[in-house]
């Protein structure tokens, strides 16, 4: 049995080509895939060969967000069954290193994520229409729930954890600077914890309409309506949180200032060095949180998911086959017309 893949070979080169399946090992399922959400980093690989210092030095098969049906059980494997939906959890920590044993997953000196070029060999991703995977990185999608959904497991877990970097957010006021995948899933768990106030803000009408559906009580575009962020700082500024997604200078600037004493900024999104304003932090006493990928919360994020807690519907918006991957990850890049661009495989 062969498997079609979405695989990079290198720079803009992207190719549908068939592999053969390996069968499900023990404490493996084989999983028919039918969903997988394209990511920043898919995007990187694709029009750069890498993200910063880690280049793709062989094929590599795309993808880390994905769900599919369960179509054969490994030796061994208990609690799911033939024909059950799951999501599958792309991280695998070596569960041994200094920070598995202290409980800090997330730190693993010898992680494995799928569809990483990290690593030497590159661990192949989840784009494609049959893998083999553990059975304990498969959870369960309840039903009524759409795969395209469960497949937004991944992100979401990511903007949990960063959740979790916040403290308790019942009656908050909360930014979030950036309205692409991460920063519609943060309005919306700032939502879902009780937030008072949710103010999100980006350069694009689009992915602001999709925060307005996911929980924004007011969207701010900073290049037509500039002036209304500023009005946020008056007074030594007047959100207690910050989820900064953007990972932009005038961004985390404008998030600083907007902050009142003792805020704290949690940040999102990920860039290379930037200057930062010191003396703002230090008088305002701004707390800054770092937040990495998640371990836990992928099965929190399924459980949300599954209940409709947090309705991803609104940001999925586009679907395109696996022939079509090519063109659905240049529009994945384009901001003014997309949020979350998805693949649709032979398990849909």
């Amino acid at each position: 049995m062969k498997t079609r893949v979405c695989r990079l070979h290198g720079q803009k080169d992207l190719r549908i080509e068939e592999i053969p399946v390996e069968g499900p090992a023990a404490g493996e399922v084989l999983v028919a895939v039918g969903a997988g959400g394209i990511c920043g980093s898919d995007q990187h690989y694709y029009s750069q060969g890498g993200i910063g210092v880690i280049r793709v030095r062989e094929p590599i098969i795309l993808g880390h967000e994905a769900a599919g049906t369960v179509i054969e059980l490994g030796a061994g494997v208990e609690g799911l069954a033939v024909g059950d939906r799951v999501a599958m959890n792309p991280s695998h920590p070596c569960g041994s290193c200094k920070y598995c044993r202290q409980g800090m997953f997330n730190h693993c000196l010898e992680m494995r994520f799928k569809g990483s070029a990290l690593r030497m060999p590159h661990e192949q991703g989840l784009f494609r229409d049959r893998i083999a995977i553990g059975a304990a990185q498969c959870h369960k999608v309840g039903d009524g729930i759409t795969i395209g959904e469960a497949a937004c497991s991944e992100p979401l877990s990511v903007c949990v954890h960063a959740r979790s970097k916040a403290g308790d957010l019942m009656g908050k006021s909360v930014l979030v600077t950036g309205s692409g995948p991460i920063g519609v899933l943060c309005a919306a768990l700032a939502a879902e914890a009780g937030a008072s106030e949710i103010v999100v803000t980006d350069l694009q009408d689009v992915p602001l309409a999709v925060a307005a559906q996911m929980g924004a009580t007011e969207t701010i575009n900073v290049v037509t309506n500039g002036d209304r962020i500023k009005e946020f700082s008056a007074e030594k500024g007047h959100f207690d949180v910050c989820f900064e997604c953007t990972a932009a200078e005038p961004a985390i600037r404008s998030a600083i200032d907007a902050l009142h004493p003792c805020g704290i900024l949690v940040q999102v999104g990920v860039s290379g060095d930037l200057p930062l304003p010191i003396n703002s932090i230090v008088s305002k006493e701004i707390e800054i949180r770092g937040t990495h990928r998640f371990h836990p919360e992928f099965a929190e994020a399924v459980s949300l998911i599954n209940s409709r807690s947090i309705d991803l519907r609104p940001m999925i918006t586009h679907t395109f086959p696996l022939e079509d991957a090519k063109q659905a990850i240049e529009l994945a890049s384009d901001r003014t017309a997309a949020v979350k661009v998805q693949l649709g495989f032979a398990g849909a």
